[in-house]
């Protein structure tokens, strides 16, 4: 069953509510009717409900639990990200086990119940941030990074969190990557190339087939033998001759960077 309340004018957002529990439905979309940025809340009890919902008309944004009968959430968000307008996805549920799992599907947000109204409003926020970068031209020069993410990773059963800013490198590695920050690797299960364009804003450019690298932590490019090597502190990175020279146009939109 799918329900809408319109609740502001303007270019506020456009919500979508999804959970097969009528008590835990009604409680958020009655807190994000109380967000001013939020213009209008539609409700649906189940995955199938959702995109149903959807077909009528878009949403900006689908606030989504995750265990539910049948469709669940996880299987909404991957079939959500093949949209030609994809809907931003904040999973909102009982079990903290999914964060990694929320990461793999770029979820902008995961919330775990019971929902407080200020975490809520967090929740909001990077939507509304999420909105305003993908509104931009993608010619722009980088401006201010955007907001910082914390990515869940886990080992042995332990959730740990990094957080992107922490990163210098990553490495593909088949199907993963490798997260390295100046004192530890962490390993994820997603694919270079989908790293690459979700982190292009932050500053991450392909400098190798399997390789991304933070621009700002770079200290210095040379030539060494003919080749290109980033220098990021102790570490030297080979650079393809492919991606040279987008990687030095990239580097001088940075102020206060080394130069060859």
């Amino acid at each position: 069953m799918v329900n809408a309340l319109a609740v502001g004018s303007g270019p506020g957002l456009r919500v979508l509510v999804v959970d097969d529990e009528q008590p835990a439905l009604t409680e958020l979309a009655w807190l994000l009717e109380q967000d001013d940025r939020v213009a209008e809340v539609r409700t649906a009890s189940s995955g199938a409900d959702a995109l149903r919902a959807l077909d009528l008309a878009p949403a900006d944004v689908v606030f989504c639990d995750i265990k539910m009968p049948g469709f669940d959430g996880m299987e909404l968000a991957r079939v959500l990200s093949r949209f030609a307008d994809r809907p931003q996805i904040v999973f909102v549920t009982a079990y903290e086990a999914h964060a990694v799992d929320a990461f793999e599907v770029s979820a902008t947000d995961y919330v775990v119940k019971p929902v407080r109204a200020a975490r809520l409003a967090e929740a909001v926020r990077k939507v509304v941030q999420a909105r305003v970068i993908s509104a931009a031209p993608p010619s722009a020069p980088l401006q201010a990074q955007p907001e910082d993410e914390t990515i869940p990773v886990e080992l042995g059963g332990v959730t740990s969190f990094v957080q992107r800013s922490d990163i210098i490198y990553v490495q593909a590695q088949g199907d993963y990557a490798r997260l390295h920050t100046r004192s530890a690797s962490h390993l994820i299960r997603v694919s270079l190339t989908t790293l690459e364009e979700r982190w292009a804003s932050a500053g991450f450019a392909r400098i190798h087939r399997s390789t991304l690298v933070s621009l700002p932590a770079v200290t210095q490019v040379r030539t060494d033998r003919g080749r290109c090597v980033v220098v990021l502190s102790d570490i030297e990175l080979q650079v393809s001759r492919r991606h040279t020279r987008e990687l030095r146009e990239r580097l001088l939109r940075l102020p206060g960077q080394a130069r060859t």
